[in-house]
């Protein structure tokens, strides 16, 4: 959600700058833009469109310059217009990018306006690059600091001056912003990804920081503006824009990964043991009675199905909290719970919120199950698992959602085993069925095109439920959200056993039921429930594992899966909804990688 590319250097910058707006397309976005610090003046082009529009604005207006910032905008604050878009001006002197809110954007938008100052958007951005204009003393460095104390709520920021060439100043507060070190030329972006193939030292900047870049300088202070020291690390960042390949769309792609994403996320793992999740998670894992999971979206609902593999294979209790909701309530804090975060990115605004929250509660011991290593969740964390996805591009996530599945699991086995209820032989047996999941997931896409067959029939449809029961009734939420935030079509989940609660009422023939029928211990009630969508004419496409004696029939539609797998039958029942999603969005003519509305990194809340 929003990028930041910033640079300082004796090259003309401009290629650099658009295409790290390139690498962070995936995040999501609906306008962009580039300013530039050229002949002693400020100068810019926005755009609507993608950023290959604004690369061509920039070609045909040959826009070049030594200091210089660009964005990516996901309108929060005045509706997706070239007004809008970043970067902001002010009076000429300032020009400012920003990730995050402002919360106390109105006061000071009345303050700057009897001040004198024109507002041509309706953001909060311009009221910063407004605010620094007003507090300008000659050093931009001095001023930013100053005035991000006048500043409430959640804020990455790149500034520069036409007064001061070769000079951008950045400030992170809530949200993330990185400094990127080179020979002779600094940089900073919202990601590391920005900058892959520029440079690969890479400095995090913390809560607080501002940050001072000249072609030899970069320096830092922290809230309190004294020196800080944060280490440079190397980080090899991979191009958001990977090649597709055979594939159309990068989902497509992505769901394809998933068999070399779990393998790589369990490479290495022999055997069970606490180590795994870092040095200190025997004496953490030994004294804690229960586990809080907190996350959003996505990685919410991979929670919710750990919660029954926690709770059944190490007998510990589980809440599973969306994380945008539970720093905001009245909770009952326990300190020897296990806080869990579940964070593609690492960099949830709305998580990091919630695990801040966790802790100033006391809730101390903490792990994250992330896909970036170098993320701000898992430096937060005192224990961490790294997922190995790979970078996701589309905004819809798949790899990253099976592969926590995997982590999650792998944590569950840790927990039973810490707690005495895992033997050696069910290890053994689980180790087994998991080191087994790359081939089982490769056979569940050779179902693509049976899939493909009924997703002619879903684009015609306007909405659909979704149906599970036990361990498999968040897969059957994560089926809704995928055809949802991808074809738009509108979908909702249930447990199969709420029909007769309210659902039911919804079933004409109209309404497909996509139903997940694993041969598990609920099996025959689940076959009741949907004994209850035919009596009221409602058309069932139904994922049943191969011995579960579901024959397709008049208004009943059956794919049978290639096995049934106990336990981890929700990381194969996820992937045929992934694709139904996909080949769904496809018929519908939708852009399938970027949905309306939707970000991939969610920064702010």
């Amino acid at each position: 959600m929003c990028g930041i590319v910033g640079a300082v250097a004796k090259r003309n910058i401009t290629p650099i700058l658009l295409q790290g707006l390139k690498r962070l397309e995936y995040r999501g976005y609906d306008s962009c833009g580039v300013a530039l610090h050229v002949d002693g003046m400020l100068q810019r082009s926005r755009s609507t469109a993608r950023v290959a529009e604004l690369e061509a604005q920039v070609e045909k207006s040959g826009l070049s310059g030594f200091t210089g910032i660009a964005h990516t905008r996901w309108a929060t604050h005045g509706a997706p217009a070239s007004h809008n878009a970043h970067p902001h001006f002010s009076r000429e002197r300032i020009a400012l990018v920003h990730n995050g809110i402002i919360e106390n954007h109105d006061e000071l938008r009345a303050e700057l306006k009897a001040a004198g100052y024109e507002f041509e958007s309706q953001t909060d951005t311009e009221v910063i690059a407004h605010l620094v204009d007003q507090m300008y003393t000659g050093d931009l460095f001095e001023t930013v600091q100053q005035a991000v104390k006048r500043l409430h709520g959640a804020y990455a920021i790149a500034v520069f001056c036409r007064d001061e060439p070769h000079r951008v100043v950045g400030a992170r507060q809530g949200s993330p912003l990185i400094v990127g070190v080179g020979d002779g030329e600094n940089f900073l972006a919202s990601d590391a990804m920005a900058l892959a193939g520029i440079t690969d030292q890479i400095i995090y900047l913390e809560e607080g920081d501002v940050v001072d870049l000249q072609l030899q300088r970069c320096w830092i202070v922290d809230s309190d503006g004294k020196p800080a020291d944060r280490p440079v690390r190397t980080v090899h960042a991979h191009s958001g824009a990977a090649e597709l390949g055979p594939y159309r769309h990068y989902m497509q792609k992505e769901i394809f990964e998933q068999p070399r994403a779990i393998g790589d996320t369990l490479e290495g793992v022999t055997g069970i043991m606490p180590e795994l999740f870092g040095d200190k998670a025997y004496d953490i894992f030994k004294k804690i009675d229960s586990v809080l999971i907190l996350a959003c979206g996505t990685s919410y609902y991979a929670g919710l199905t750990a919660k029954y593999w926690l709770e059944s294979i190490a007998q510990i209790p589980v809440n599973v909290e969306i994380a945008s909701e539970y720093r905001y309530r009245d909770s009952v804090p326990n300190p020897k719970a296990l806080v869990v975060t579940i964070s593609q990115s690492g960099e949830t605004a709305d998580t990091l919120a919630a695990l801040k929250h966790a802790r100033s509660m006391d809730m101390t011991n903490t792990l994250t199950i992330c896909n970036v290593a170098t993320s701000a969740m898992v430096r937060e964390c005192a224990l961490a698992y790294i997922t190995r996805a790979g970078v996701e591009v589309g905004v819809a996530s798949t790899k990253a959602f099976t592969t926590q599945l995997a982590a999650l699991f792998l944590l569950t086995l840790t927990l039973a085993q810490v707690r005495g209820r895992l033997s050696e032989e069910q290890e053994a047996t689980c180790l087994k069925a998991m080191r087994h999941l790359p081939v089982a997931i490769s056979s569940v896409l050779a179902l693509e095109p049976q899939i493909i067959a009924w997703a002619e029939e879903f684009a015609r449809k306007e909405n659909a439920l979704f149906l599970g029961r036990g361990m498999h009734y968040p897969i059957a939420l994560e089926g809704a959200l995928k055809l949802k935030e991808i074809s738009y079509i509108h979908a909702e989940a249930y447990p199969a056993g709420e029909l007769k609660h309210g659902p039911l009422a919804l079933v004409t023939e109209e309404m497909p039921v996509v139903t997940v029928a694993p041969n598990d211990a609920l099996i025959e009630k689940l076959k009741s429930n949907m004994q209850e969508v035919r009596a009221r004419g409602g058309q069932l496409y139904v994922f049943a594992d191969a011995d579960s004696k579901i024959a397709s029939s008049e208004g009943l539609h059956v794919i049978r899966m290639p096995e049934h797998y106990g336990k981890l039958s929700p990381i194969l029942h996820v992937i045929p909804l992934q694709l139904l999603a996909y080949h769904t969005a496809l018929a519908r003519g939708t852009d399938v990688d970027k949905p309306r509305n939707l970000a991939k990194s969610v920064t702010v809340e």
